[in-house]
Order: C-alpha cells, then sequence, then structure tokens
C-alpha cells in the first residue's frame, strides 16, 4: 500500500458517510440501500467487534436459478443474483453472474456498473475503473458509474484530480440528482481537507 499523506487521510474520514451512501446506493430499481461494508467495518472495529456478513438469502438464490435453468436468455435473472450475492458481500460469486449477465445482455449499463464496483470490493481498482469506461460508453451521464469512478479514483488510486474530474462531470450533466448532490459534498469536503488548494491534486503516493 503506498504511503498517504494526513490531508489525504482527513478527507477519507470526512468522505466516510458520503462513501457508504454512494456505493451502498448503486443498485438500480432495489427498494433498500445497505452502507458500504468498509465503511461499516471501520465502524465495528472502532468497537471492538466483528461484524458478520449478511445471510445470502437462499430461497431468492434458487428461485432465480431455477428461471435462469428455464429461460437461459434471462439477463434480469442473472443481475438479480449478483444482486443477492452483493448483498451477501460474496462478491466474486456476484461478479459471477454479473459477467454472466452481460455475455447475455452486454449493453446493460445498471449491471456493468454493479461489476464494477463489486470488483473494487474485490480490491481490484484498476479492473473497475476498466468497467467504469465501459458503462460509460454506453451511456455518458450514467450517474451512479460517475459517482462511483469518482470513488474509486479516490479511494482505490488515491486519483483526487481523477475523482474531482468524474464528481465535476457529474455535476454538469445531472446537476439536480441525488449522486451530483452527493458528488457537490465529497468536493467541499475535498476543498475543506486542502486549506489553500484546490483538491484537486492527488496528495499522497
Amino acid at each position: 500500500m503506498k504511503t498517504e499523506s494526513i490531508a489525504f487521510l482527513v478527507a477519507g474520514m470526512l468522505f466516510g458517510v458520503i462513501v457508504g451512501w454512494i456505493i451502498g446506493t448503486q443498485q438500480a430499481g432495489r427498494a433498500s440501500a445497505r452502507s458500504q461494508p468498509a465503511a461499516q467495518e471501520q465502524a465495528d472495529a472502532g468497537g471492538g467487534q466483528t461484524r458478520q456478513p449478511p445471510v445470502l438469502d437462499q430461497a431468492r438464490v434458487q428461485a432465480l436459478e431455477n428461471i435462469i435453468r428455464s429461460d437461459p436468455k434471462n439477463a434480469e435473472a442473472r443481475v438479480q443474483l449478483g444482486n443477492a450475492y452483493f448483498d451477501a458481500e460474496r462478491y466474486p460469486d456476484a461478479i459471477t453472474w454479473y459477467e454472466d449477465a452481460l455475455k447475455v445482455d452486454p449493453k446493460n449499463v445498471d449491471a456493468s456498473t454493479d461489476l464494477g464496483i463489486s470488483y473494487y470490493y474485490s480490491n481490484q481498482a484498476d479492473r473497475a475503473l476498466q468497467q467504469f469506461d465501459y458503462s460509460l460508453k454506453l451511456d455518458p451521464k450514467h450517474t451512479k458509474t460517475l459517482l462511483n469512478q469518482g470513488i474509486v479514483r479516490a479511494f482505490g488510486k488515491k486519483d483526487l484530480s481523477g475523482a474531482t474530474a468524474s464528481w465535476q462531470k457529474l455535476i454538469e450533466v445531472a446537476p439536480d440528482s441525488p449522486e451530483a448532490q452527493a458528488a457537490k459534498r465529497a468536493l467541499d469536503t475535498m476543498k475543506s481537507a486542502h486549506p489553500g488548494g484546490t483538491g484537486t491534486t492527488p496528495s499522497g503516493g
């Protein structure tokens, strides 16, 4: 791991709540969102507790697998299986199903972005960014992709300049979206963490 500057660490701590909301709400159409696992792990570590991952909904998995067996071209069922494994924090399995969904429906931008997020949770920041690039080729204004691209650039690559570019583009293309509001808060936090500067230049590593 590269050495991080104090300023970046401060920014990271201030970003905690925002980032928990951002990646926790990536699934389009989901009734409820989870907090970012990394943020939760930090909170649990602070309390001296070991957090247990959510339990996989086996009944849901079985039902979706039955749908796929009867309808092998059903991309949505594969996406939902990816979601089930993502919710259980079983990211390698989520990756398998999101990748499978994209083989059936290569233009599914939500599945592509969910796949990128799963790569990020699996400590594959470069693959995550590559997948976000693919998502943005499908939809250059996809708000969740731009928001998460900024997060992975900031936290996965320590690239505050790149993160700023992603978030500024998001604000430009969808200024009234919830994702843009989160991006604005993130940018304000970076500026506060870098007094006397713009907060757009990586500070560490």
